[in-house]
This record gives C-alpha cells, sequence and structure tokens, in this order.
C-alpha cells in the first residue's frame, strides 16, 4: 500500500546518554502522535558541567508518521 509521511522535528535530553535521550523523544511523541513509525536522529549535543564531565545529552529527532487515509465506505 502506498503511505504519506509527514515528519516532525523533536528534541529530547537525558542525564544518562544519547540512547536514553533517544527514547525519551520518542517515548514522549508516541503519546501525542499517532503511525510513529520510524525516527532519524538529525542532532547530537550536550552540556559540559563545571567538572569539566558531560552533564546532560540532546538529541535532535526526526519522527515519520503514517498519515490514515478513510476508507471508501467513509467517503459516501
Amino acid at each position: 500500500m502506498d503511505h504519506v509521511y509527514p515528519v516532525t522535528e523533536i528534541y529530547g535530553s537525558s542525564p544518562n546518554s544519547i540512547d536514553d535521550a533517544i527514547r525519551n523523544a520518542v517515548s514522549t511523541a508516541q503519546r501525542s502522535l499517532r503511525n510513529l513509525e520510524w525516527f532519524e536522529v538529525t542532532e547530537i549535543r550536550g552540556h559540559i558541567g563545571s567538572d569539566g564531565a558531560v552533564a546532560h545529552f540532546q538529541v535532535g529527532v526526526k519522527l515519520g508518521f503514517r498519515l490514515e487515509r478513510p476508507s471508501l465506505d467513509a467517503i459516501k
């Protein structure tokens, strides 16, 4: 079947890891968006604490979600 995917970009963060930041972004988005089907990490950045260590991870994530198409029966 042919699908149509709009794309939106969001940013997730985590003090623990890049993986956690991605998962946080996707899990939060899935509560508001239906039919999420893929993601693409577009940006990775973070914050360095006063001790010189990585303090926080931030990721830009593009999300693709499939648009719903009305069935032919619903149009009639």
